[in-house]
């Protein structure tokens, strides 16, 4: 073989490599009751407290799985958000993510970005019925024990075209047509929600984000999101049905005019996504086959002519945690569901995806033991190409 030959072939090799990406998404919980007593004055601070110690085991565990699984674009669910983010997020990536972690090597993000979300925002309303405006927990716009709770963080080793990215704070239920805001009722058939409630509930529990990525001079869309747990709740369920809608949203958002032309963003924009490449990602709290959820909103998501769903990330370790259950391998969370989602947009060519959740007898398996170790959630990958 001559040595153009050989030096095409290597070229090509380089290319290819560098048009294949990896992509993520991991509910962390780090959230601060999992570091403070929820009762703890200084509750907010807690992730914060936490990180900066660079000692903390359990943000080790989750370091080293991040490590281990090496995405180049990560979703973080239950990151708490604060007015003090950039510290700690700078705090959390340079003395844990660029620590090398029980022999796994060090990784970098030099681009991340992040939010306010609607979690433990005050309503000033009783929205839970139980005759208290908290302004805390479900009296929150979404549920929480301070504004920032159960946050979101979006790490990225590509730009971030922050000048472009939009977010849904503040989209208000009532204003997404056919909603089922305007469905749940008392068992006596009267709204389960006031005028004034229904007039200022927003959407999003936490928030919607559209992030786009610079990635070798195309642009992919990040549609992140971390829907309500359709439970803890009550007969009206409306977890359940706010969960449905939130999932709903990124099928609408999707779509072509008309059915997109209601969505706006929180500069005021109307429209829906501008571009072909994206990937949506989050905890949706929902599965087509499981749960308590209203299947019907993960399974229009999952037919949408733009999603490419011709693939299951999956493990065996999964597998061996549920026997006898014959979704299992597919499940992301350790109550026995898939609740984790990367879902590439058709124009992205899938070449390989998983779930990291080692076997009983890996020597891995210590990152995943229990929520202790690190989360109650596993890693979803997906590699994807331009």
């Amino acid at each position: 073989m001559s040595r153009t030959a050989i030096f095409l072939i290597m070229i090509y090799s380089i290319s290819s490599q560098a048009e294949t990406i990896r992509v993520a998404t991991f509910n962390v919980s780090m959230e601060a009751s999992n570091y403070l007593a929820p009762s703890s004055p200084d509750l907010a601070n807690g992730l914060q407290r936490a990180v900066f110690s660079g000692k903390h085991q359990q943000i080790r565990n989750i370091a080293e799985i991040i490590q281990r699984v090496r995405p180049q674009i990560i979703l973080l669910n239950e990151f708490d958000y604060s007015q003090q983010s950039w510290p700690m997020i700078k705090g959390f990536i340079e003395k844990y993510l660029n620590q090398a972690q029980e022999g796994a090597l060090a990784i970098d993000y030099p681009y991340f970005y992040t939010a306010a979300v609607n979690t433990g925002v005050d309503s000033g309303l009783d929205l839970d019925k139980d005759g208290l405006a908290s302004g805390i927990k479900a009296d929150a716009l979404g549920y929480g024990l301070f504004p920032g709770h159960y946050g979101m963080l979006l790490l990225s080793q590509f730009p971030i075209a922050f000048e472009e990215a939009r977010t849904f704070q503040h989209f208000l239920w009532k204003d997404m047509p056919n909603n089922l805001l305007h469905n749940i009722r008392e068992e006596n058939g009267q709204a389960y929600y006031s005028q004034k409630a229904q007039s200022l509930l927003p959407l999003s529990s936490k928030s919607h984000w559209d992030i786009p990525i610079k990635v070798n001079e195309q642009t992919i869309h990040i549609l992140a999101s971390h829907p309500t747990p359709p439970v803890f709740d009550g007969p009206e369920n409306r977890n359940g049905k706010r969960n449905h809608d939130e999932i709903r949203f990124w099928a609408d958002y999707l779509s072509a005019a008309p059915q997109s032309t209601y969505i706006y963003d929180d500069k005021a924009k109307q429209a829906g996504l501008t571009g072909a490449h994206f990937v949506i990602l989050g905890d949706l709290n929902a599965s087509p086959e499981e749960g308590d959820g209203i299947p019907a909103g993960i399974k229009s998501l999952l037919a949408h002519p733009r999603v490419n769903d011709q693939f299951t990330p999956s493990s065996e370790g999964a597998k061996q945690h549920t026997l006898g259950n014959p979704q299992a391998a597919t499940h992301t969370a350790n109550w026995g569901m898939r609740a984790d989602y990367v879902l590439p947009s058709v124009s992205l060519e899938v070449i390989d995806s998983g779930v990291f959740w080692p076997k009983l007898k890996d020597p891995l398996y210590r990152l995943i033991k229990n929520r202790q170790s690190s989360s109650d959630h596993r890693a979803v990958w997906v590699d994807i190409r331009l």
